[in-house]
């Protein structure tokens, strides 16, 4: 947009406010950045805690007893949610996914999937409603998630053995719980549900087959994701990624497969089929095979602070503009500010230069934000 803006703030500091154009103009659903990428989804983390303490994610020696979480009264109510969430919608979403933190930790999460679920589209079409949890408080929450509304469900499952799965949540946490929660979400019929599994080289890359072979032939689509730099405490080094080529190399060995083509323009995750159509699986290669170019992603944080990348290092106070009394206009214009300025494409940069600082962490670069805080 060309009208005036107030002046741009400190671009380091995370606690900044989004900017409000002096004349905000309608939404049209039509928002495009720098790098001509719609905006058509929006991540919702409701919740900055999880009682998983995953190595990759949340590590125990930095998310301890002793870790500061966010107090209730910085999150935002569900009312202040849906009220975000049905700006974003005008501007173009078309898909809302919620995350954390786990997201079933917050409690009522249905009552929130209900007032998502009667927002309406410019289009007219229903909005593509999911979440994604670790499974824990699945099996009790599914019946009331689908209910309210809710699409389907993607679940985080790193290893189907006890021992291995154990250490990567640190929570002693069983298997066996995580994939009665799968059932119970097939059941009431969440699906098609994805079951993300990360791979980290040294912990649970063993684990690959025996996934594969667990869920071919089930209606679960399995995806494989490349352990990734986000956040700055998770001590992420390149030679602990094991390349979503090698994932496709060691099940195409055993387990015949054929590349599919994407379900949709921007897709995340790279489609293989099982040759005798008895599945598929799917890769997401941030790190060898980067997507940015595609990428038409936003993030609202657990205290209401919007991101433009899964690897930002700072936000744009959206609850800020909420608590002060924003108009829905004002709201919506600061909201098209921020994304017609984007321009992140961080996973392609650090393709560029995978031996350098950029890969292994440079402690002079401005600290990125946790996953826990933002969601993946």
């Amino acid at each position: 947009m060309s009208a005036k803006v107030i002046p741009v703030l400190d671009l380091r500091h995370i606690q900044r406010a989004a900017h409000v154009p002096a004349l905000a103009e309608a939404a049209t659903g039509l928002l495009s950045d720098t790098l001509a990428r719609p905006l058509r989804d929006l991540r919702i983390s409701v919740t900055d805690r999880c009682n998983f303490r995953c190595v990759y994610c949340m590590p125990k020696e930095v998310f301890d007893k002793n870790y500061a979480f966010l107090p209730h009264a910085a999150l935002l109510s569900f009312e202040e949610i849906t009220r975000i969430a049905s700006l974003f919608v005008a501007h173009g979403v078309e898909k809302i996914r919620l995350t954390g933190g786990e997201p079933l930790l917050r409690k009522n999460l249905e009552r929130l999937v209900g007032m998502l679920r009667a927002l309406p589209t410019p289009s007219g079409n229903e909005l593509d409603l999911t979440l994604t949890t670790n499974g824990s408080l699945l099996a009790r929450k599914a019946q009331a998630l689908k209910d309210a509304g809710l699409n389907r469900v993607t679940v985080s499952l790193d290893s189907l053995d006890d021992a291995t799965f154990k250490r990567m949540n640190d929570v002693d946490y069983p298997v066996s719980d995580v994939l009665r929660g799968i059932e119970e979400a097939h059941r009431v019929g969440l699906g098609p549900i994805k079951v993300n599994m990360v791979v980290k080289g040294g912990l649970n890359d063993q684990e690959i087959l025996p996934m594969a072979r667990h869920f071919k032939g089930s209606p679960v689509v399995l995806r494989f994701i490349e352990y990734m730099d986000v956040g700055a405490s998770n001590g992420w080094k390149m030679d602990e990624v094991i390349p979503s080529a090698e994932v496709v190399r060691r099940i195409d060995q055993e387990l015949a497969l054929v590349p599919v083509a994407p379900n949709y323009s921007g897709e995340t995750a790279a489609r293989w089929q099982y040759a005798d159509g008895s599945g598929e699986i799917g890769l997401i290669s941030s790190v060898t095979q980067a997507f940015c170019h595609e990428c038409t992603r936003a993030r609202l944080s657990t205290e209401g602070k919007l991101y433009t990348c899964l690897f930002a290092t700072h936000g744009h106070d959206l609850r800020a503009l909420l608590r002060e009394g924003r108009s829905d206009t004002e709201i919506s214009g600061a909201i098209a500010h921020v994304w017609e300025a984007r321009g992140d494409r961080y996973s392609e940069l650090r393709r560029a230069d995978t031996t350098g600082p950029l890969a292994e962490g440079d402690s002079t670069a401005p600290r990125k934000v946790e996953m826990s805080y933002i969601g993946g």
